[in-house]
C-alpha cells in the first residue's frame, strides 16, 4: 500500500481538495466525482460527503493509497 503524508497548514481541508492537492485527480470537480463514487474512506469508514472537513490526524484511503494528514506546525 502506498502512503502519502500531507502536511496541513490550516485548520482543515475539504476532502475533494485534498485529493487534488496530493495529485490523485486534476481538479476539485474530479475529486468530488471520486468521493461520490464511494471509493474514498476516512478513518476506515466510506465517506460520501464531497466537502467533508479533513483535519490533522485523519487517514484518507482510496484504492491502495493511504493519505496521512499531519499538522505542518
Amino acid at each position: 500500500m502506498q502512503q502519502i503524508e500531507f502536511e496541513l497548514d490550516r485548520d482543515h481541508v475539504e476532502l475533494n481538495q485534498l485529493l487534488k492537492l496530493v495529485g490523485l485527480c486534476d481538479s476539485g470537480g474530479a475529486g468530488k466525482a471520486i468521493v461520490a463514487s464511494g471509493a474514498v474512506s476516512v478513518d476506515g469508514a466510506v465517506e460520501l460527503r464531497k466537502t467533508c472537513k479533513i483535519h490533522a490526524g485523519q487517514v484518507v484511503t482510496i484504492d491502495d493509497i493511504e493519505i496521512h494528514v499531519v499538522d505542518a506546525a
